[in-house]
């Protein structure tokens, strides 16, 4: 009978375990939804942009498409990293803290090259709509995301 209980212990242990990983994998490093959406949609369309910018900012999109799915996938392997690290340790050990601050290195990274990208697109407007444009990125990043 002693038998019995330590193997539904354990099992019990490794069930927590496997949901702590999945929590901890879609809480640290869940994206928030991207800033850049909204300036997308005023770019398209609130702009009026002429045919040599929409021809620029095509160029830019599919450039920072593929560097996005790039680090998206970076995101998706750090994840697996760290839910293998919390299934080995069981608890924040050395392996769970250097896989969260690896994850975090991907999402820094794309941040900072989410951000290039709205700066290279600012670049290619002209003054009176870099004035909606700048507004649309602050809104975009001061407002609660629901």
């Amino acid at each position: 009978m002693g038998g019995f209980r330590r193997t539904f212990l354990i099992a019990v242990m490794v069930f927590l375990a496997a949901l702590a990983g999945v929590y901890a994998g879609r809480t640290l490093t869940a994206p928030t939804p991207p800033p850049e959406s909204e300036i997308h949609a005023l770019l398209h369309n609130g702009l009026n942009l002429d045919a040599k910018q929409l021809a620029q900012l095509e160029i830019l999109e599919k450039q920072f498409a593929i560097r996005k799915q790039a680090l998206e996938l970076e995101m998706r392997a750090d994840n697996a990293s760290l839910a293998s690290a919390i299934e080995k340790e069981h608890g924040y050990g050395t392996e769970v803290a250097a896989a969260v601050d690896q994850s975090h290195m991907a999402m820094s990274q794309l941040q900072k090259e989410t951000l290039e990208h709205i700066f290279s697109m600012r670049a290619l407007l002209k003054p009176d709509q870099m004035v909606k444009f700048d507004a649309a990125v602050v809104k975009a990043l001061t407002d609660d995301q629901k």
